[in-house]
This record gives C-alpha cells, sequence and structure tokens, in this order.
C-alpha cells in the first residue's frame, strides 16, 4: 500500500444495528477490489475483518476493526463498528477518529435500536452520513418501506441516490438518480461496465427523487436556488458540488441500495464516498490545548504542521506486549523516532509502524496526517492519551466512553488462578475503557464493572483463552450497613486466671446514635482514674474493630457515638488485651439494646428513554421501591429521575434494555443510606447467618 496524504484519505465510521451486514459490506469492498482473495463470512471463520474466536463463535463483530480500502487514486479507511450495544466501546471510539459515517441498515427492519443509535451519534458528532439499505436480495426485502421508515425517522434530508429495479421480487439492477442510467446484474441488459435507459415504469419516481435532490441542493447556495426556483435544471457540475456542500453540512444524507453478498451497489457507492464525503484534510485545521499554559492551539490538517496524534484503541498482548492505534491529527509520525506523551508526560520511542487491515499488519516507514494506523510496545501510552512532537504539549479531548453499569462479583476458581487473576484483569480494563475493577472493602469483594451480561461473558471468554486464567461470577453482595436508633449502655466485664498474672479489664461505654459523623466518634468521660489514660486507646481500638462486624448481619456499622465513662482495673492483671477485650463484651452487650437496624445504599438514577416507554419505567420503579424525583424532555428522550434501592437494581442494564427494545439507557450514581423495611431486614439477617453456618 502506498503513502496517502491528507488530501487523499476519508476515514469513514460504519454503524448501524446488530446484524444487518456492515461487515459484509466491507468484505464485499475488499472482494470487489481485490484487497482479498474471497468473500469472508464470520461465522464461517474465514472473514478478514472479524477474526477474534469471540466474534467467529458468535457470528458477529465484537471489536473495532480498520478496513483500509484503495478506491481511484484515494484512501478510505473504513473503522467497522459492532453493532450490539455491549460492545458499544468500538462505536464510540470508531465515531471519534472518523470523519463521516456510513449507516447500515436492514431493507427489512430498516429503523432498529441500532439504526437510532448510529443516527445520534452522527448527529451529536457533525459528521456526514451515508445511508446503505442493504440485503435487497433477501424475500421481502423492500427498497421504498426501508427508504419511508428512514426519512420519517430522520427527516427530508435523507434522499435515495441510487435505487433498485426490482423483478419478482428480486433486485435485477439499480438507477442512479443523478445520472439517470440503469445498471442491471442479471439479464440480457447485464453488462456492469455499460449503462442503460431508465426503464419506463420508473421514470416518474426517478424524476421524484431527483427534484428531491435539486431542492436539497438549492438550500444550499443562493445562486442555485435562483435557478431552481426559475424552473431551469442544473448542470451535471452544479449537482456534484451542490451535493458535496450539501453533504459536508449535512442538508443532504443520501441513500445507496445494494446487497453485500452479491457485490450489488457497492461499487457506486464506494464512488458516491470518494466523490462527495471529504477528505480529513478538508477540514483545514483542528483545535488541541496546550498542557503546559492551558491556552487553545490551532493546528493545521497538513503534513507540513507539528506532530499531533491520538490512540483511540489498545490491545494488550500477552505475547505482543501492548499495541497502541492511533490516527494521526496533523504533521508526520515516523518510525524509528521519538515522541512526547503530553498525558502521561514522558517520551516515547516509536519503532514499527503499521497499517492495519483486519487481522493483517504491513510495516510502513511513515504514517501522514488523516491516517490511522498502530505501533507496537508503548511503553507508557493508553487509549486516549495524545502523542505530539518533542517540545510540544498538545492535548487532543479524551473520547467519551460509556460507563460500565452492571457489576458482577469475581472470584477465582483455584488458587493458580487466584495467584494471575488481578494481573489479567488489569490487563483486560486497560485495553477496555468500558470496563471497570473495584475491591469494595465493605464487603471483601472484587467487582467487575461491564456494559452488559455479553460483555462480562466476553470477558470471561477472553480471560481463560489469553491469559489462562478461570473465573466464576457471583451477584455483588450490597453493602449494607448498620446503626442504631436510641441510646443505651453496655458492660464489658473480661477476667480470667490461668496462674501466674491474670487478665482484667471492666468498662461501661453509653453507645448513642450520631448522624453528624459516619464513622464512631469516641470519647471518654472517667471520673476518678475508674480506667486509667493508658487504656483509653485500648478501649478505643476494640470498639472500632467491632464496629466493622454489626450484631445483626455483620455489616460495617456507622452513625455511632461511643463515650466510655466508668469501669475498673487491677494494678497487675489489667492490660491493653484486657481492656480491648472488655471494649468487645460491651459492644454486643450495649448495641444490642440499642434499637440496632439495618441501612441500605440508595442510588440515584437517571434513565432516558424514547417517550412511549415513560409509562413502563414509572411502574417499575414503583415495583423497586423506588420514588421518582422528576422528568424532563431533552433532544426527543423522556429523561426520568429517580431514587431507588440499589439492591433492586444490580441486573438493571439487562432489565431496562429488555423493557426499552433496547433503546434506554441510564446512569447512576449513590446517594446516601436508607433503613431498610422491616419485612426485608428479617430476610437479609437471616441469608446472612446461613452463610455463615455454611462457611463453617
Amino acid at each position: 500500500m502506498k503513502d496517502y496524504l491528507s488530501s487523499e484519505v476519508r476515514n469513514v465510521v460504519v454503524l448501524g444495528h446488530t446484524g444487518v451486514g456492515k461487515t459484509a459490506v466491507l468484505e464485499s469492498m475488499l472482494y470487489f477490489t481485490k484487497a482479498s482473495d474471497r468473500f469472508g463470512v464470520t461465522s464461517e471463520g474465514s472473514s478478514l475483518i472479524d477474526y477474534d474466536p469471540e466474534e467467529i463463535k458468535r457470528g458477529l463483530s465484537v471489536y473495532a476493526s480498520l478496513v483500509p480500502i484503495e478506491w481511484k487514486d484515494c484512501k478510505i479507511n473504513f473503522i467497522d463498528t459492532p453493532g450490539y450495544i455491549d460492545f458499544i466501546r468500538g462505536a464510540e471510539a470508531g465515531i471519534a477518529v472518523g470523519d463521516s459515517a456510513l449507516i447500515v441498515v436492514d431493507a427489512k427492519d430498516a429503523v432498529q435500536p441500532g439504526t437510532q443509535r448510529a443516527w445520534e451519534a452522527a448527529q451529536k458528532h457533525g459528521i456526514p452520513t451515508i445511508f446503505f439499505v442493504n440485503k435487497l436480495d433477501e424475500e421481502n426485502a423492500s427498497f421504498d418501506t426501508a427508504y419511508a421508515a428512514l426519512r420519517d425517522a430522520f427527516g427530508k434530508a435523507v434522499i435515495p441516490f441510487e435505487v433498485p429495479i426490482m423483478e419478482n421480487g428480486k433486485t435485477i439492477g439499480s438507477i442512479n438518480i443523478l445520472r439517470d442510467k440503469a445498471w442491471y446484474f442479471e439479464g440480457p441488459l447485464a453488462d456492469p461496465e455499460k449503462a442503460q435507459p431508465v426503464p419506463d415504469d420508473m421514470k416518474d419516481i426517478v424524476a421524484e427523487y431527483k427534484n428531491q435532490i435539486a431542492e436539497a441542493i438549492a438550500m444550499s447556495d443562493d445562486e442555485l436556488m435562483e435557478k431552481y426556483f426559475s424552473g431551469e435544471e442544473f448542470s451535471e457540475a452544479e449537482l456534484t458540488r451542490g451535493v458535496r456542500l450539501g453533504v459536508r453540512n449535512g442538508e443532504i444524507r443520501p441513500v445507496y441500495s445494494g446487497s453485500a453478498t452479491h457485490t450489488v451497489g457497492i461499487e457506486r457507492l464506494m464512488d458516491l464516498i470518494v466523490k462527495y464525503f471529504p477528505t480529513y484534510g478538508e477540514h483545514g485545521s483542528i483545535v488541541v490545548s496546550d498542557s503546559e499554559t492551558q491556552e487553545p492551539v490551532e493546528l493545521e490538517t497538513n503534513e507540513k504542521e507539528s506532530l499531533c496524534a491520538q490512540v483511540f484503541k489498545t490491545i494488550v498482548d500477552p505475547f505482543v506486549g501492548r499495541i497502541s492505534y492511533i490516527k494521526v491529527l496533523s504533521g508526520v509520525m515516523s518510525s524509528d523516532s521519538v515522541v512526547y506523551n503530553a498525558t502521561k508526560e514522558k517520551p516515547e520511542k516509536i519503532s514499527t509502524i503499521f497499517i492495519v487491515k483486519g487481522k493483517h499488519q504491513t510495516a510502513v516507514g511513515k504514517l501522514f496526517t488523516g491516517d490511522i494506523g498502530a505501533v507496537v510496545k508503548l511503553q507508557y501510552t493508553q487509549t486516549n492519551d495524545t502523542l505530539c512532537e518533542k517540545g510540544k504539549h498538545y492535548l487532543v479531548d479524551p473520547i467519551a466512553f460509556s460507563e460500565p453499569m452492571l457489576g458482577m462479583a469475581v472470584f477465582p476458581k483455584s488458587k493458580n488462578d487466584e495467584d494471575k487473576m488481578s494481573n489479567a484483569l488489569a490487563r483486560m480494563v486497560e485495553e477496555d475503557p468500558t470496563l471497570r475493577l473495584e475491591n469494595n472493602k465493605e464487603t471483601k469483594q472484587t467487582i467487575l464493572y461491564g456494559i452488559g451480561d455479553q460483555h462480562i461473558d466476553v470477558v470471561l471468554n477472553k480471560l481463560q483463552a489469553k491469559y489462562k486464567v478461570e473465573v466464576r461470577l457471583e451477584t455483588p453482595k450490597v453493602p449494607y450497613r448498620e446503626t442504631i436508633r436510641k441510646k443505651a449502655t453496655g458492660e464489658g466485664r473480661h477476667k480470667k486466671q490461668s496462674g501466674g498474672h491474670g487478665q482484667f479489664g471492666h468498662v461501661f461505654v453509653d453507645y448513642e446514635p450520631n448522624p453528624d459523623s459516619e464513622e464512631m466518634v469516641f470519647e471518654e468521660k472517667v471520673f476518678g482514674g475508674a480506667v486509667p489514660r493508658q487504656y483509653f486507646p485500648a478501649v478505643e481500638t476494640g470498639l472500632r474493630e467491632c464496629m466493622e462486624h454489626g450484631i445483626l448481619a455483620g455489616f460495617k456499622v456507622v452513625n455511632v457515638k461511643a463515650t466510655l465513662f466508668d469501669g475498673k482495673y487491677h494494678d497487675v492483671d489489667s492490660s491493653e488485651m484486657a481492656f480491648k477485650l472488655a471494649a468487645r463484651l460491651s459492644y454486643k452487650a450495649g448495641m444490642a439494646q440499642a434499637n440496632p437496624i439495618l441501612l441500605e445504599p440508595i442510588v440515584d438514577i437517571t434513565v432516558r428513554v424514547p417517550d412511549e416507554f415513560t409509562g413502563t419505567i414509572i411502574g417499575d420503579f414503583n415495583k423497586r421501591r423506588g420514588a421518582i424525583m422528576g422528568m424532563d424532555m431533552v433532544d426527543g428522550y423522556q429523561e426520568i429521575s429517580a431514587q431507588v434501592p440499589l439492591a433492586e437494581v444490580q441486573k438493571y442494564p439487562i432489565e431496562l434494555r429488555a423493557m426499552t427494545q433496547g433503546r434506554g439507557s441510564y446512569v447512576q450514581k449513590f446517594n446516601r443510606y436508607d433503613p431498610v423495611p422491616a419485612n426485608l431486614a428479617e430476610g437479609i439477617i437471616a441469608q446472612h447467618k446461613k452463610e455463615e453456618e455454611d462457611e463453617k
């Protein structure tokens, strides 16, 4: 593959619902351009793009893949992204480095949840967008139905540029609207090199679509608008110029159609991308920040500018090491050079640069502005880091990845797994920004957070395959807490005589609620030396240790004040240990009389759903003991704020998806602790006692 400059590179992120054929479209392009000698199929293990064992097993994309295509003296860097929401990080990284979007839809069901997410992401980032209606060769497929659904959902900027010619339910050709020409794939008129006239029975629909294009073009230019309203036809040059402008500013979202598996419509789709999508160099400039001065810096998007590059994906391979996927935003990155990681404030040695095509890697000497490649064995660099020229301190805005919400407790299956689990999980988290690892000190569990159950399942399989670590999962324990509701006094008397010096300590401690401090507050009000001062720390230590294990169900005790006010000692037999043990006895006696109760964590949840699911979500929160705090319509979605016990929403990512057909999302954060209802507390306490007995 030759070197390409910023004026010759287009970066296109491929988005859409799972199963619509995004990867198949790119496999078709590879095969058509002879970059591959066969049409790969993911489920058969022959795909050049989806080659990971997890992708082959599941028959779908799990990770984002780079697919560079050379077409008509241009390089199109396609970023193939997973459509399944559990693997959303691929789409989030892809759209951050893509300068345009190709949204693939199914001809039988065009607007699915993944289509909606893709559209919203493209709109949010303000990038040009093209739709490709795929699978027109399948039974009951309808371009007209698919197009109508897209236009209803996404507005009149969605306009066909190529429509299929159907005969007896089969696609036998297609018509290019701008060129008023037809191509046939089957039958006596079939000649891929030769255009044919538009069939008589389709001339009216072609004229209607062409008028839609002309109207959209007219809206983007005063001169063209005047010509349009005067009834004049646009020249081919005016059409091209108008469409290019309309696609770039979002007033035109072209719709193409075809069949990836039969390579129908693929050639003209690539033509459309090259002709109407902007090159990276057309950005003109980008704005980054200087980490030293905190001031914005404008960089030109060409090869003469200083180097600035962003890492958007990281793979940690047990054998190769760290592989960093990089987009060059300005300047040139050269192999055998030293760059500066402005995020980590460390120099990095660039050894070899690779152009990645699916599972294949080709070493190159340089990576020019706008291009995408990979570098191996960077020492400090991770996803979202900025690499720049030595002496510069550029920082690029980090990619915003989804926050993982589904937590599962992870346990090693064997002692051998225990030794390797922490290191392996740390590597997995490093390469996946949508994973989070947390060691919960209260429940003594390691919690792995992911986007959904399939996401975590892939992580477990990868742990076993790459790192030879086997683990098991459990629903995490809820970090309940305990407190008291009234004041009580506890007496603790420890006495033991076993020959020689004995052990003696005797204390009286008041226990009372203290909402002002989560941690126990200790005071002493001993008069007359009933307990010598040197034993006060031992009493406090004994009580603090006890507060870690409540008397109801063993949970941490909070919001308690303990006051040592009396006791007795012995000149010979008293010791720090004796008073520590006496404090423990006092704790058990006093806390039991202080009306102990369980507390449960309450979280704030903000759910974002289409309006038609509002009633479902509110009703569901009521079943979960939740309280609705507010509702607001934001960007066409209903945002519902609620407070709900953590115990009721531990599997909420899975359940919300089921309730909203995959169209709901949410975020949550801890708010406070509230008393557990008495009827539920009994069950929690009983379960805790049963677990203690099972452990014995």
